[in-house]
Order: structure tokens, then C-alpha cells, then sequence
């Protein structure tokens, strides 16, 4: 005997082409695919997407059919939905809440019980329903058929939909699965319950290389105009706008953090830190990190923050390290050491590594200050390895701590090494702003020192502008003026400077990741918020600065430098 199933019978790009041209449908490469992916390779779905392609006297089928596409929905509710018992409908409508279905699961959604069994029984009737583990536990629908079976509950049952996902939450959460439960809990409008549980996750998140997911969670208060009503979530909001080089988001969220909030509200346990904390000492440490008055004033703001945090927060490791940081530019890199070791140490014990690579990093900057090169080289070796271990290469800290190990690799002559780091550096010099001018400053004056190294002029010119635009913001940080001013009289002795990879502007740089994809440069600049012209202008100025005369060639060169991951040619455009 031989067993057919689903994902025997399901086409795969070449097979679906066949379908689509037949049905007299042409696609793109890109388009296929997603449409491929969309339907899961269902013959049906793809057909059916093909007729709704012609009947809009479309040539190319649109990439946003869904199941409740008209065809779609008529086959499915003819073919599928009126062959079905009601209650079986019931079922299937309001569990299309669920991206995920487990029998439990659904019992709770549901309030009932037995849905262990209706969930096996739709699995034997092939009724587009996709196992997902052995033990078959958990079950998903087909996308298209989640998509129809939604918009069915929402033709049927609207005022029931909210419900639904209150109880999917309080059942995720209640089986530990918080992400979920946020998930369902925005859905559902429970911005109490989203604010409660975002704020016990977000910084375990940031810190563990999921910058995406703690970005989302924010995206939702400003979406749903919250971020005025749950002070600790505005605390995190403008901590981690400023971390991504969004100082405007990050001077917005504080803003709304500091606002008082109704005393009627100030009990509410989502109003209130999650880890036992003071809302001062968030206050006091979201402060210190923006630094708006001063280092002296920063390191006062981390002693309060270190005094209301509760011992188990995860900002200790923070307030710690602008403890430290704060030393450091007050001119007392003896007093700085030990306390960026304790956050070293805390960072280690409790898994917060971008708050350990950053205490690692600055103790390599004494080291460094102490001409204690061997001690330096051990600390960068350090960092570096918690950059690739948490994956936090994209991160703030990423450009000080590969800007330390170019110094030490220039000190001991490995310059082919000390240009990689360079290069790492050079390419996430967007994330260094007045959000968090003390690190910012203090790693473009590094880098310009290891351009200096370098004999790259051209280089430390273009890192010091950056860094004087962020003092004029900032003026009081302490040592890093005066190290300002030296930087500048070195470069004041030395002519002109070859203008390389070194000399990109931080614009110029926000725009090479987008120069290896299939965007015109309409498009690029609609995604940076800046005109055609203004784009082309910088891929221009790029091209002169790498050497080369076309958009192939400049990522065929960025590739070859480390400033871009290998791509596929075909989808880059000319020009």
C-alpha cells in the first residue's frame, strides 16, 4: 500500500507556475513564491487564486488573497462549511481565534470539554487541519481556511470574538506561555493585561538578541495611544528607542514616562514595576541613560536607581554599568573599574549579556587608559564572544565593543583582524545618538583614534563630525570635550585623507542594506522618509567612496568588506 496525503499532493513552485499559467495567470519569481507559501501548495487554493486574478482583470495574481477572498470563501462554504453539523461549524468559526489548537486549549476557549476528540476527528476527515507534533497534541488550520473560518466568526458572532481571546490568554498565561497570552490579550483590548505582561518580558527579550518582538510590544501602546498610561512600559519604550539610535522616539517615550499618571490609577499592578522595584528608581535609571544633565548628575541618578531596584531586577546590570560609565568620564577610572566588575559579574550570574558586553567593553577602555594591553585584549575577547553568543552584533553596544578589539588588535599588529572590527563598527554607527550620548561619544572618539592608527584622516574627520554633532546636544559629558579637542588638533597637523568605506555618513549608511534588495530607489527612499533624489544622491556618494560605478558592483564590494551578508544579485536593480 502506499499513503497519499497532504503534503504529497501539495505543488511545489514549478507545479504551481503550471497551474497559474494554465489558468492564463503569469507571476514574478518573488510572487509565486509567496502565493505558493500562502496557499501551503493547495491545487484548490492556487485555482481558486488565479480566478480572482482574472475576474479584477488582474494578469498577476494579488499577493494579499486570503481565504475570505470571494471565490475562496464560496468554495470553501459550499464545498466544506454546509456539509458540516452546525455545532461542528461552531466549533471551527470560534477556534479560528487560535493560531495554535490544543484539546485543552480549546476546552478553555470554548468552555466546554471533549475538544481533544473533535480535534482528531477533523484531523481523520482531512478537513485542512495540519498536526504539529507526533503526539498529535497541537494542531494548526490551513492559513487559508483560519482566514475564512474568521471572517465567518466575524459575520456570526462579532461580539463573541473579544471574549474568545480574553479566555486564550488567561489560559496561555496560566500555562506559562506569557508571548502568547500577549498576543491574545491585544486582540482582546486588554491593555492592562498586555501592560502587565510586557513589562515583566521586554527587557529578558531585548536582552536575549529579540529586538523585533520587544519593538512590536511597544509599536502596539503607540498604535493604541497608551504609552501615557502605563509608566514602566514608557520607561522600557525609551529605553530601547534609544538602544535601536531612535533618540526622538526615545525623548517621546520618557517624556510620557516622567508624566503623572491619576492617583486612582497609581495602585494598579500594571502601573507599577513588575520586579518589586520603585517607579523612581525606573525613573532614576531611564535618566541616567539619556543623560540630558550631565555625567555628574547621571552617576546620582544610577545611585538612586541601585537603591529602589529590587535585588532580583534585571536593571541592576544597567544601573551598575552607568554607575561605572558615569566614573569613567568624571575622570575616576579607579573608582569606574570595580563598579563595571560588579556589573560584569551581576550580567554574568543573571544572563543579561548586552549589559556584560558593555561592562567588559569599558573596562577594556581603563585598561586601554592604563596601557594594560594584555588585560585589554582578554576583555575584548570577551565582549566579542557575547556579541556572537546572544546574537548581539546589531545591538548598541556592538560598535564600542568591536571598536576596543580593533584597538587591541592594532596594538599588537593584526591589522587584517583590526580592519574586521573596524568594519563592524563603521556599519552600526546609525545606533550611535544623543539618546545615549556618554557610550556614543565615547566610541566615535575611539574609532577615530584607531582611524588615526590607521593614517585614515578621512575616517577619524567623518567619526569626530558625528561626535561633535552629539556634544552640541550634550555638552556636558564629562572628559569626552576634552578628548574631543585632541582628536581634532592631531587631525589639525595632518592633510586631506582619501575619502573610503571609513568617510559614509550615518545616512549613507542606513541606506546600504536596502541596495541589495529588488527596491528602486523611489521605494528605498519612501522606506528611509527621504526623496528619490536624496537616495540616489547617497548610493552616488557610496559608489564614489567604495571605488565603483554601479549598484552591482557597490554590494558586490560591501559584501566583500563584511558591511553587507551575501545576497542574490538577481533581485538587485540597476543603477
Amino acid at each position: 500500500m502506499v499513503e497519499v496525503g497532504v503534503d504529497q499532493l501539495a505543488m511545489d513552485q514549478q507545479e504551481a507556475r503550471a497551474l497559474l499559467e494554465g489558468a492564463g495567470v503569469g507571476l514574478a519569481d518573488t510572487e509565486l513564491a509567496e502565493l505558493t507559501s500562502r496557499t501551503e501548495g493547495w491545487p484548490v487554493g492556487l485555482y481558486l487564486a488565479a480566478l480572482a486574478a482574472k475576474a479584477g482583470g488582474q494578469h498577476q495574481v494579488r499577493l494579499g488573497f486570503t481565504g475570505d477572498d470571494r471565490f475562496m470563501a464560496d468554495y470553501l462554504r459550499s464545498e466544506l462549511l454546509a456539509h458540516l453539523a452546525p455545532e461542528l461549524v461552531e466549533f471551527l468559526t470560534r477556534t479560528a481565534v487560535l493560531e495554535r489548537l490544543s484539546g485543552p486549549l480549546c476546552d478553555a476557549v470554548l468552555a466546554t470539554s471533549g475538544s481533544g476528540r473533535v480535534l482528531s476527528l477533523l484531523e481523520d476527515s482531512n478537513l485542512l487541519l495540519v498536526a504539529l507534533d507526533r503526539q498529535r497534541r497541537w494542531y494548526r488550520y490551513h492559513h487559508l481556511f483560519r482566514e475564512l473560518l474568521g471572517a465567518e466568526l466575524e459575520r456570526r458572532e462579532p461580539e463573541l470574538i473579544s471574549e474568545l481571546h480574553t479566555r486564550a490568554a488567561t489560559w496561555y498565561e496560566a500555562n506559562e506561555l506569557p508571548e502568547l497570552a500577549i498576543d491574545h490579550a491585544q486582540a482582546a483590548g486588554d491593555a492592562d493585561r498586555v501592560a502587565r505582561l510586557v513589562a515583566s518580558l521586554i527587557q529578558p527579550t531585548y536582552a536575549t538578541g529579540r529586538v523585533d518582538t520587544a519593538s512590536r510590544w511597544l509599536a502596539w501602546f503607540e498604535d493604541q495611544k497608551l504609552i501615557e498610561q502605563y509608566p514602566p512600559v514608557a520607561v522600557f519604550g525609551a529605553w530601547i528607542q534609544a538602544l535601536v539610535g531612535q533618540p526622538t522616539g526615545a525623548e517621546r517615550w520618557a517624556d510620557a514616562a516622567e508624566r503623572p499618571v491619576a492617583a486612582a490609577d497609581r495602585a494598579s499592578v500594571a502601573r507599577t514595576p513588575p520586579d518589586g522595584s520603585t517607579m523612581e528608581s525606573y525613573l532614576a535609571m531611564l535618566r541616567g541613560l539619556l543623560c540630558r544633565n550631565g555625567v555628574g548628575r547621571m552617576r546620582a541618578d544610577a545611585q538612586v536607581a541601585l537603591a529602589g531596584l529590587a535585588p532580583a531586577s534585571p536593571f541592576r546590570t544597567t544601573a551598575l554599568l552607568l554607575e561605572g560609565v558615569a566614573a569613567l568620564l568624571d575622570g575616576h577610572p579607579d573608582q569606574a573599574d570595580p563598579i563595571l566588575a560588579q556589573a560584569v559579574e551581576l550580567g554574568t550570574r543573571t544572563g543579561i549579556l548586552n549589559g556584560t558586553a558593555g561592562g567588559l567593553a569599558e573596562r577594556c577602555l581603563v585598561a586601554i587608559g592604563r596601557q594594560d594591553w594584555p588585560q585589554a585584549k582578554t576583555l575584548a575577547n570577551q565582549a566579542i564572544g557575547l556579541l556572537e553568543t546572544g546574537r548581539l552584533n546589531d545591538y548598541f553596544i556592538s560598535p564600542l565593543v568591536h571598536t576596543v578589539a580593533a584597538r587591541t588588535a592594532l596594538h599588537r599588529g593584526d591589522l587584517p583582524r583590526a580592519h574586521e572590527h573596524l568594519v563592524q563598527a563603521a556599519g552600526r554607527r546609525p545606533l550611535l545618538t544623543y539618546a545615549f550620548s556618554s557610550v556614543a561619544v565615547q566610541t566615535l572618539l575611539e574609532l577615530g583614534r584607531a582611524y588615526l592608527m590607521l593614517e585614515d584622516a578621512a575616517g577619524a574627520r567623518t567619526v569626530l563630525r558625528q561626535a561633535r554633532g552629539i556634544l552640541q546636544l550634550r555638552p556636558d559629558l564629562g572628559v569626552l570635550p576634552d578628548q574631543a579637542e585632541e582628536l581634532q588638533a592631531k587631525l589639525d597637523t595632518l592633510r586631506g585623507g582619501v575619502p573610503g568605506v571609513s568617510t559614509l555618513t550615518t545616512a549613507e549608511l542606513r541606506l546600504l542594506p536596502l541596495l541589495a534588495t529588488h527596491l528602486n530607489f523611489l521605494e528605498i527612499g519612501q522606506r528611509l522618509y527621504i526623496s528619490k533624489h536624496t537616495a540616489k544622491s547617497h548610493a552616488a556618494s557610496i559608489y564614489r567612496k567604495l571605488g565603483v560605478s554601479s549598484r552591482s558592483e557597490a554590494v558586490q564590494r560591501l559584501q566583500e568588506i563584511g558591511l553587507l551578508e551575501q545576497t542574490d544579485h538577481r533581485f538587485i536593480p540597476s543603477g
